[in-house]
């Protein structure tokens, strides 16, 4: 049986919300998901990838819309070896500078230093309402990671 969780993290990966708010997410999110196995917080000491596992689809260009999954391991382990201190890029098909939080994940995936994720919330999904109030209760914009492992 696999297990999935439902993970939001901060749009930008260097933020993070006061330890009150998170707290309060947290209790909203466990309202959202009362079934779940688990609602947690979790505050790192470094940029971290949140990836979305079996989920993985691949990855392209968010300018020319190419292909990336091939250079986008080379760049991940260039990014690790900084410990993701520098995510900016030059994208190898068309040049765009861009990072790699904004590359487009076919399914979401993105970098953080917090994460507020529900363990086998048991809805399938939040609404965009939801969302906005997950958001607004942080005080900071989110990437919403779906994840089977």
């Amino acid at each position: 049986m696999s297990d999935s969780w439902l993970q939001f993290i901060p749009a930008d990966p260097w933020q993070r919300p006061s330890p009150e708010a998170a707290a309060r997410a947290r209790a909203l999110l466990a309202s959202f998901a009362p079934a779940a196995d688990a609602v947690d917080v979790a505050f790192k000491n470094e940029v971290e990838f949140f990836a979305p596992g079996e989920n993985w689809s691949g990855v392209a260009c968010p300018a020319c819309g190419a292909d990336l999954e091939d250079w986008w391991n080379e760049a991940m382990n260039t990014a690790y070896g900084n410990a993701f201190e520098d995510l900016a890029v030059a994208t190898p098909c068309c040049g765009a500078a861009t990072s790699l939080n904004d590359l487009n994940y076919v399914w979401p995936a993105g970098f953080g230093r917090f994460v507020l994720e529900a363990m086998n919330p048991d809805i399938g999904d939040t609404t965009p309402e939801q969302d906005r109030r997950l958001a607004e209760c942080l005080g900071l914009p989110l990437r919403k990671i779906h994840v089977r492992i």
